[in-house]
């Protein structure tokens, strides 16, 4: 849980993927992860949290249904969705927070 905190306080965007082994959705993210990854480069981090590993932290930030992603700064959740979401909606949305 500290780790986490560590993480999600970075000066830049921090992406984090809530999603569990056995979603489909969540392994067609997979790939547009690392596109947006590839994208964006040192701009953004991305996080991967398999809920059923990490029970305590998807009940914390109340995740019903994976996947779920949401978007940090400075330890403060910017934006958050569940469902597929497509490469460009990602890239523009860590965009918009970068600054």
């Amino acid at each position: 849980m500290s780790k986490f905190s560590e993480l999600i306080n970075q000066d830049k965007p921090v992406l984090v993927d809530f999603f569990a082994e056995w979603c489909g959705p969540c392994k067609m993210m997979s790939p547009i992860l690392k596109e947006v990854k590839a994208a964006l480069g040192d701009a953004v981090s991305i996080i991967k949290i398999n809920v059923d590993n990490n029970q305590q932290l998807a009940a914390q930030y109340q995740v019903r249904g994976v996947p779920t992603f949401v978007l940090f700064k400075n330890g403060k959740q910017l934006w958050r969705q569940s469902g597929v979401l497509q490469k460009n909606e990602l890239i523009q949305l860590v965009q918009r927070h970068q600054k």
